[in-house]
């Protein structure tokens, strides 16, 4: 009766042993070694891999990677396109992760690929190419489902590149869910300067098309969230004093 027992408790602690998912500590290994092309190779196995093509975790690896081989100035042509895969990669790994917790051990990373991306889209934003920035934009959302900043600035883009009434959809869409928001404090540092950068596009936008009061109020809505910052101070005043 004892050995089975014994048998029983071995046999329950293995299946909670398998039912666990891995860790993948191979791919770990491989990064902190910098083997980048092998990490890709084991990772990209692991995505088309039955058994754990539904794990976040190869996903991210697999980001991580081909962020760093996007970030080579000699790297294999076969890379040319790594930093847009490594945004998809990441996407995947973002749709994996149902509760959340995996994203917020690896935000660090996250956080570094949503400023690429932002940084893109701000060149794309200061030279008024703004057709360029709609597909950033896209990109941006891969990495960050449902950002509000993005959003306003999407609605922008939209705007500027002469689609006013895609540009109003997504405007009343963002407008919903701003009303809800109470400050700032669930959002990234990368997070606030998109809202940011979203606003003032968007109340430039209500200028433009002759609705003064409704930029006045947009900028009045979130001025207590910028207080102390020089940028969205000078927009302040330039829009509603």
């Amino acid at each position: 009766m004892k050995k089975l027992i014994v048998l029983f408790a071995v046999l329950i602690y293995a299946a909670k042993s398998f039912a666990q998912a891995p860790e993948y500590n191979d791919l770990i290994i491989l990064f902190a070694d910098a083997k980048y092309e092998k990490l890709i190779r084991e990772a990209t196995k692991y995505t088309e891999s039955d058994k754990t093509k539904n794990d976040a975790l190869p996903y991210l690896w697999l980001s991580k990677g081909l962020y760093a081989m996007s970030q080579q100035g000699d790297k294999d042509e076969i890379y040319k396109n790594a930093f847009k895969e490594a945004i998809g990669a990441l996407g995947s790994f973002r749709k994996k992760d149902k509760d959340g917790s995996l994203y917020k051990e690896h935000v660090e990373f996250v956080e570094k690929l949503k400023m690429a991306v932002l940084e893109s889209i701000i060149n794309e934003l200061d030279a008024k190419m703004y057709k360029k920035a709609t597909p950033l934009l896209t990109k941006y959302y891969k990495i960050s489902p449902d950002d509000l900043g993005a959003k306003y600035l999407e609605a922008a883009c939209k705007f500027r590149d002469a689609d006013k009434s895609g540009a109003n959809l997504v405007w009343k869409d963002a407008d919903k869910r701003i009303a809800s928001v109470k400050d700032l404090s669930t959002m990234t540092e990368v997070d606030k300067i998109l809202f940011k950068r979203g606003i003032i596009e968007s109340a430039e936008c209500f200028i433009a098309s002759k609705q003064v009061d409704k930029a006045k109020n947009l900028m009045k809505k979130v001025a207590p969230w910028f207080e102390g910052d020089e940028e969205f101070q000078e927009k302040y005043n330039q829009i509603v004093n």
